[in-house]
């Protein structure tokens, strides 16, 4: 549904996208995944034909964008970050305006806007203004506007972005419940936003995508760190000098406190760790109380991949 082969984008002298290529197939949700300004949003306006690119071939549901973009963007639902709406209407006039907007006949018009009330939870507000929502019903105003004329793709920038916990859920329930009849490619900076929503993932870094696959399958690209999850019954301000001292120690953490004066730290290494803090705990006599090894979060991946890169380019971490 989406291909791209080689794309770059210029600003001025400065490259904002170097020759990358990915594609989505139908039915899948995508994450391009970064930090800001690594070029996710870019990439995302080349595909709907927002802004021009410098090279490269870009192709949404079969038709290439650079030649033929208004036919382009009838497959394209997108849902930009900042998600501007008319704060003047009230959700059913907004819901109309756009309905014209899209070309969709005045006989059809009502049924959509039911149609899209319905898949975004839209029901309990559709007579207030717009002016008057939340920002989690905001929210699922872009997204009923962007699938109002039913595209096949839905492009989405950072769509929980700016929401508290509880309006992140819902919008990545809507998301997961779009998925079943659209192809989604989303950008986020939010790690665990895109190991909940997406079948695969694209990590961008300065431009270039520099891993890409499953979670799974990015953890095995991600160098073989150790993460251990550790409990000792102690005092905090102690332990957690003593866990940096440890040999061939990357990073600790202080986590929780489930039983009082027994914290918990999230400790990540270069080797393993269980017989030195072992002995450790046994010199000190902290009692371990809890030890565990877990798996890299994303976050420990995307920060491993992106310090292979700087050291490729010859920069420091």
């Amino acid at each position: 549904m989406i291909e791209v082969q080689n794309l770059v984008k210029y600003y001025g002298d400065a490259p904002a996208v170097s020759g990358i290529s990915f594609s989505v197939q139908p039915g899948e949700v995508v994450g391009l995944l970064g930090p800001n300004g690594a070029g996710k949003s870019t990439t995302q306006r080349i595909l709907t034909g927002y802004i021009p690119f410098t090279s490269g071939l870009v192709k949404t549901a079969g038709i290439p964008v650079r030649e033929d973009p208004l036919a382009a963007r009838q497959q394209i639902g997108y849902l930009s970050e900042n998600n501007p709406l008319y704060e003047s209407l009230g959700v059913w006039e907004c819901l109309e305006l756009y309905c014209g907007f899209r070309h969709i006949p005045v006989e059809e018009r009502q049924k959509r806007i039911d149609t899209v009330t319905a898949q975004c939870a839209l029901e309990d507000v559709v007579s207030k203004d717009v002016s008057e929502l939340s920002k989690g019903y905001r929210q699922r105003l872009g997204l009923a506007l962007a699938i109002l004329h039913d595209p096949a793709i839905l492009i989405l920038d950072e769509p929980t972005s700016s929401l508290d916990p509880i309006q992140q859920k819902e919008v990545r329930r809507l998301i997961l419940a779009l998925k079943q009849k659209k192809t989604v490619l989303l950008s986020t900076h939010i790690l665990s936003e895109a190991q909940k929503l997406c079948d695969r993932i694209y990590i961008i870094h300065q431009g270039k995508i520099i891993a890409q696959g499953t979670v799974e399958e990015l953890e095995s690209q991600a160098k073989n760190d150790f993460v251990f999850y550790i409990r000792l019954k102690g005092p905090q301000k102690e332990i957690m000098p003593a866990l940096q001292a440890l040999p061939g120690l990357k990073k600790a953490e202080y986590s929780d406190e489930k039983e009082p004066g027994c914290p918990g730290f999230l400790i990540t290494s270069h080797t393993d760790l269980r017989l030195p803090l072992f002995e450790m705990s046994s010199k000190r006599t902290w009692p371990i109380m809890e030890l565990k090894q877990q798996s890299a979060t994303l976050d420990d991946i995307f920060h491993s991949l992106t310090e292979k890169q700087m050291k490729q380019l010859d920069f420091e971490p």
